[in-house]
């Protein structure tokens, strides 16, 4: 991988010694004679390191520094004199992660950005490692979609963000018919394949503000930020057309259909998120006590 610097002096003879040796050992390098120009480059070149003298004209090293880590997720070395005012710990509370003191040996320079953006690449991987034990800690493995955990989480949130913004907030819960039968007669593995099937199904058919989980066994929640109840009803009902739809195979030359039951309700102003989640779990269960395959809203 070639690294790309970017080097800010307007002591010319640094500026251009410091660049030739940088582009010698094979970095990819561009130069700016004071920080305007330095942050007019940086719009376009996607820097890994920003090298920064601290004593310029107009803006100095630490300003230039603190807007980079403002705006860039860029790391910056600054390079002072013996003589300079400025400290380390100065350099550091700017957000600069490595400070050498001039004149310097082209070698120890060059270890210096090797650490920097060494750590920076380790700092990186590990935001990608967190990133992804985040995701699984939310997430249904056989399903792919958000797990329960996540979703007591998020309806808090979003019944939070409806009492601050007056803004509707729906709830669709889901429960596959006759799912015990199904798992019955064909087996927990045949079953699985059903759950992933329709977790891919229920994904397809929502809209991109909507969040899908697996709510526990062959349940399935939605969240409709910004809905009310009769689009979510449209969406339910979409949901449940797309699944009778869908076509199982348990075994070869046997072919199932799967039908669903859907509760629906709105959230209504100064209600909490339990009786909001009771009251579509409520709606489900008048869907299957009165023939299942159907959609039921309640509303108080």
């Amino acid at each position: 991988m070639t690294y790309s610097i970017l080097v800010v002096d307007d002591d010319i003879t640094i500026r251009n010694s410091v660049t030739e040796y940088l582009k010698a050992i094979n970095y990819e390098v561009k130069s700016a004679l004071d920080a305007t120009q330095a942050l007019k480059i940086l719009k376009s070149f996607k820097a890994n390191l920003v090298l920064t003298d601290i004593m310029m004209k107009g803006m100095d090293g630490l300003e230039l520094t603190r807007r980079i880590k403002d705006s860039y997720d860029v790391d910056v070395m600054v390079m002072t004199g013996y003589s300079a005012e400025y400290s380390y710990e100065n350099a550091v509370k700017a957000g600069a992660s490595d400070f050498i003191f001039k004149p310097f040996r082209f070698e120890e320079l060059d270890l210096r950005i090797k650490r920097v953006l060494r750590e920076a690449e380790s700092k990186k991987e590990r935001g990608k490692l967190l990133k992804k034990l985040e995701k699984i800690a939310i997430t249904d493995a056989l399903t792919g979609l958000y797990n329960s955990r996540h979703f007591f989480a998020q309806v808090k949130t979003e019944v939070n963000r409806h009492i601050r913004y007056s803004r509707a907030l729906s709830l669709l819960i889901i429960d596959i018919d006759f799912f015990k039968n199904y798992n019955d007669t064909w087996g927990h593995l045949e079953g699985d394949k059903v759950l992933m099937k329709i977790g891919k199904t229920v994904n397809s058919c929502m809209r991109s503000m909507d969040t899908a989980y697996r709510y526990g066994g062959e349940e399935f929640t939605i969240l409709l930020p910004e809905t009310r109840i009769k689009k979510a009803c449209l969406v339910g009902e979409r949901i449940k057309e797309s699944i009778c739809d869908r076509i199982f195979e348990p075994e070869p030359g046997t072919k199932v259909s799967i039908s669903v039951s859907l509760g629906a309700t709105e959230l209504v102003k100064g209600e909490d998120f339990t009786t909001f989640i009771s009251r579509a779990d409520k709606a489900l269960y008048k869907s299957k006590d009165t023939g299942r395959n159907k959609l039921t809203y309640l509303i108080p």
